[in-house]
């Protein structure tokens, strides 16, 4: 027995004696005392029991009672644990508030369901994956706002193991990755994440995959039947070789330089961005790329026209930029017909450098220009095969561009020509330095 307890009843059975023996003594009464003294002390009970229940009922609207001897020990415990759940309710209501707090930053979805599958808790990323609306849906079955049947189907079977892919009940293009964790008394926890990029990443990968074997298949097509025919064949004179190792060779060509794009265009989409801020001598460059230019037309007899800033570099890695220059002109070269003006611009505008390629090509429809910078993308698909296109020439272009904080504009027009227009930062341009400018054209 608890040290209080004996002592309250060593209290009480001393009152009582005492009240016995002197009403017994004094007016022969003991048994009067006796009752009298104990009905006092239940009436002091009752009275402390009845502030007790009462506290306990409006614990808000008034303090804990005071109370003398035991039920002043008794008072003293229970404001004690009362003390002690408020702290302990202030800091489990901190930590739910973090939590939700951190919740709610999640990217992920999250839901929380009881074991009849209703909705307890939504973050806000699950209110905008799934169009709940937190807290109004408190309550309401799950399977009452995402109706797909896979979901439905998953839900029943109970086997949570797997993951779910469904789209958005909000925003059907949107990809969703569900999974449900089953956890406590029968609960469950709903988290889904935004896979969209991912499965546009997929269905790209799977695009490119079968474009590069298209591409790559002409080729070796080529190749191969060129080889199985010359092996079937008996060959007379040097003469009859001619013809098939020239579009042996060029098609060779034309597999190295798909290869190369390949390579450029991986490099530029998976290495980190490093050697953007070295001084480029821009004119030097465009300079051996004129050189290029005046090759690659050849026969086509292209009346090329550079002007050229000479005063004006860049900060940029050297080798993708070249990449970029080259394939704007190449381009045009391939495009424009014999004879025809093509004009590379190399200038500064308010405070921003400029590059443009101007063509009097054949023009581009306004339907493909926001599509020309796609892997493959191609207007006319046998045109550009019949000149040598790998069609990731754009696609590099965008890509070094992004790299060097530059945009690229296209405007054309049909049948008159086209204007490839590349513009960078001016916190990217740089005048020609005197001190290295020759030690710069040099490692061009």
């Amino acid at each position: 027995m608890h040290r209080q307890h004996q002592n309250e009843i060593w209290i009480l059975v001393a009152v009582t004696a005492v009240a016995g023996v002197l009403g017994g003594i004094l007016f022969h009464k003991a048994a009067l005392f006796i009752a009298i003294v104990l009905a006092i002390y239940i009436s002091n009970t009752l009275r402390n029991v009845f502030k007790l229940h009462h506290w306990l009922i409006n614990r808000n609207a008034s303090d804990l009672p005071e109370g003398h001897g035991f039920w002043g020990e008794v008072f003293n415990e229970i404001f004690l644990m009362e003390k002690e759940n408020k702290g302990n309710r202030a800091h489990l209501t901190n930590m739910l508030t973090r939590f939700q707090g951190a919740a709610a930053a999640l990217p992920d979805g999250m839901v929380v369901l009881n074991k009849r599958n209703k909705i307890e808790w939504a973050n806000p990323a699950a209110c905008r994956m799934l169009g709940i609306v937190f807290p109004d849906d408190v309550g309401q079955a799950i399977n009452n706002l995402l109706r797909h049947p896979d979901f439905l189907q998953h839900l029943l079977a109970n086997d949570f193991s797997k993951e779910l892919h469904l789209p958005s009940p909000r925003k059907l293009e949107q990809s969703l990755l569900l999974q449900i964790i089953p956890y406590g008394s029968s609960q469950k926890l709903i988290i889904c994440r935004d896979v969209t990029h991912v499965s546009k990443l997929e269905a790209m990968r799977s695009k490119f995959v079968g474009n590069v074997s298209h591409e790559l298949r002409s080729p070796i097509t080529v190749l191969s039947g060129y080889l199985e025919t010359l092996q079937n064949i008996q060959i007379k004179s040097s003469k009859e070789l001619e013809r098939p190792l020239f579009n042996m060779s060029d098609q060779v060509k034309r597999m190295e330089r798909l290869v190369t794009d390949l390579l450029m265009l991986s490099k530029l989409e998976t290495e980190p961005v490093k050697f953007t801020n070295n001084i480029v001598n821009v004119p030097g460059m465009l300079a051996l790329i004129k050189e290029s230019a005046e090759l690659m037309s050849g026969e086509k007899q292209h009346e090329l026209c550079f002007e050229i800033d000479e005063q004006l570099y860049l900060l940029g890695n050297q080798e993708e930029l070249r990449s970029l220059f080259t394939n704007l002109i190449s381009n045009a070269i391939r495009y424009t017909p014999a004879r025809g003006l093509i004009t590379i611009k190399w200038y500064r505008q308010a405070g921003q450098a400029r590059f443009d390629v101007i063509d009097t090509g054949p023009g581009i429809a306004r339907q493909h220009i926001p599509h020309l910078t796609q892997r493959f993308y191609r207007v006319d698909a046998d045109r550009s095969r019949e000149t040598g296109g790998t069609g990731l020439g754009l696609a590099i272009v965008k890509h070094v561009l992004e790299r060097h904080d530059g945009q690229l504009n296209i405007e054309s027009v049909l049948d008159k020509g086209s204007n490839f227009s590349c513009s960078f930062v001016s916190e990217r341009v740089v005048a020609k330095p005197p001190a290295t400018s020759d030690k710069l054209s040099a490692n061009q």
